[in-house]
């Protein structure tokens, strides 16, 4: 999906609420501290790597290092190349100024929740995009459910929203919420101080 489906998306999406929570999750992503500290994690069956490939390339065109991302993977082939070869034992040496990103339109199996939980433990802020499993959420610091009878809204679309979202630079929001205020403005009237 180009910038273009995606600023199509937010626009079709504008009064559903989702815009927002995408953009909630993404600035937790960037509280992320240091370059590969953001730690990306799916499951055995499906890594989240397109989702990764996005924030590595949001990483790149914001000029915020901390959005790189580390894909982590449960069993990388060996001979991989060392950003493929990275394996869930990462998460054992997860710590805090670190984030985890669970990305998992499938319940998360039990090894993936036991890790998770033991990166929380060790500090780490532990993020989730998930299908609605109220496990996975339940350790998230916070938490993104995609619920897969929403048509309009798909997990698809959640991974570029947020991955878009990552990237924005704090002046484009501004603007924008600028330009929100001044509509307001004109709708209800100057805000009279008290």
């Amino acid at each position: 999906m180009d910038a273009a489906s995606v600023a199509f998306l937010r626009e079709v999406l504008s009064t559903t609420g989702w815009v927002e929570r995408t953009r909630e999750l993404a600035m937790g992503l960037r509280a992320t501290r240091t370059p590969g500290g953001l730690l990306v994690v799916g499951t055995p069956r499906e890594e989240p790597w397109h989702l990764t490939a996005h924030l590595d390339d949001e990483a790149r065109l914001s000029g915020l290092s901390q959005l790189a991302p580390t894909l982590v993977r449960w069993e990388p082939p060996p001979g991989a190349p060392p950003h493929l070869s990275v394996g869930v034992d990462r998460l054992l040496a997860a710590r805090r100024g670190e984030t985890l990103f669970v990305v998992s339109e499938a319940k998360a199996p039990v090894p993936l929740l036991e890790r998770v939980d033991d990166a929380r433990k060790t500090g780490a802020t532990i993020l989730a995009l998930d299908g609605g499993d109220p496990e996975l959420e339940g350790l998230a610091h916070d938490a993104l459910a995609v619920p897969p009878q929403d048509s309009l809204f798909t997990f698809d679309a959640a991974q570029h929203l947020v991955s878009m979202a990552a990237g924005e630079s704090s002046r484009t929001r501004g603007k924008l919420m600028d330009r929100l205020a001044r509509l307001a403005e004109r709708i209800t009237g100057p805000r009279v101080p008290d």
